[in-house]
């Protein structure tokens, strides 16, 4: 059995261990973050945002540059059309790049003002896009520019694909971070990491129940990371939440009933990761200046 692996309930998280190891497949980066798979070319895309490059990595031919400036450019998601959603710190905005090489703003403001520094991005069933808006950004001058917040809020949006009209989705968070559906779109996941800032501050995985119009409603904590703060996070096939904690926890598996069954070894800090490869069982992990990879026994919910 594989030591990457840690059973923390082992009649739940057998099944998801496999003979694999970690692999490093890139290095060198700041700040490494945002990977999203592309199926259909077998392709995955990951940024270094203080960098401000977004990456491309192919197996067998290894890592090249695909944009240079991004623009601080964070996470990143594919939409039902296979076109790259993009979040950009550096310019307070997300993006879409059509088909044919094109950027088209899709959120810059709320209510005329602008937005903070949007981090993670997810696209519903339905083309709704959802974004996470902390202040990270602005903070300083390194994955973003230091500026003050127009808005005086870290909120979740939505920008409907129908009217391009942006809405407020969830507000009454620290600094909202990574976000997630679960599989059957019933629970939207959202990341609080405001501890990042405030010895004090929130450090939980939240669940939004949303109603039969897709609107969030009641919220729970779903799962509260002991050490770190939970970032990028995405969901399998069995409704099981795969995320990160900054932190020297590694990767963490937890149940749809939230229990924390078990955990990959990491030896960086991870930041966020995706389900990827031809099976859609391979998870990529960025983790500070590095790359990594590990073949689990799960496969994502696919995204497109």
């Amino acid at each position: 059995m594989s030591r990457s692996f840690e059973a923390i309930n082992y009649a739940r998280f057998r099944r998801y261990i496999t003979n694999s190891v970690l692999e490093e497949l890139h290095a060198g980066m700041r700040w490494s973050e945002g990977p999203v798979w592309f199926a259909d070319t077998q392709t995955l895309l990951f940024v270094d945002i203080p960098s401000s490059r977004i990456h491309r990595w192919v197996e067998g031919q290894g890592v090249s540059t695909l944009r240079e400036p991004s623009n601080h450019a964070n996470g990143m998601t594919r939409d039902r059309q296979g076109r790259l959603v993009t979040c950009e710190s550096g310019t307070r905005r997300v993006t879409r790049t059509e088909l044919n090489g094109a950027v088209t703003v899709i959120a810059d403001r709320y209510q005329g003002k602008r937005l903070n520094s949007p981090n993670d991005v997810v696209v519903k069933s339905d083309g709704s896009i959802w974004f996470t808006d902390p202040d990270y950004g602005i903070l300083s001058d390194y994955t973003g520019d230091r500026a003050e917040s127009e808005i005086g809020a870290c909120n979740v949006y939505r920008w409907d694909p129908s009217t391009h009209e942006l809405t407020l989705a969830c507000e009454g968070l620290s600094k909202p971070n990574g976000l997630a559906f679960s599989h059957d779109e019933a629970y939207l996941y959202v990341a609080d990491s405001g501890r990042t800032h405030d010895p004090q501050g929130e450090h939980a995985i939240y669940r939004f129940e949303l109603d039969s119009a897709g609107k969030p409603g009641r919220r729970s904590v779903f799962f509260s990371v002991e050490k770190g703060v939970p970032d990028g996070l995405r969901v399998d096939v069995d409704g099981n939440v795969w995320t990160s904690s900054v932190s020297d926890e590694g990767v963490m598996c937890i149940a749809p009933d939230g229990e924390l069954i078990g955990r990959i070894h990491v030896p960086e800090p991870v930041s966020n990761l995706c389900f990827g490869g031809p099976k859609l069982n391979r998870l990529f992990i960025t983790a500070g200046p590095r790359l990594f990879s590990i073949y689990t026994g799960t496969r994502g919910v696919p995204v497109l």
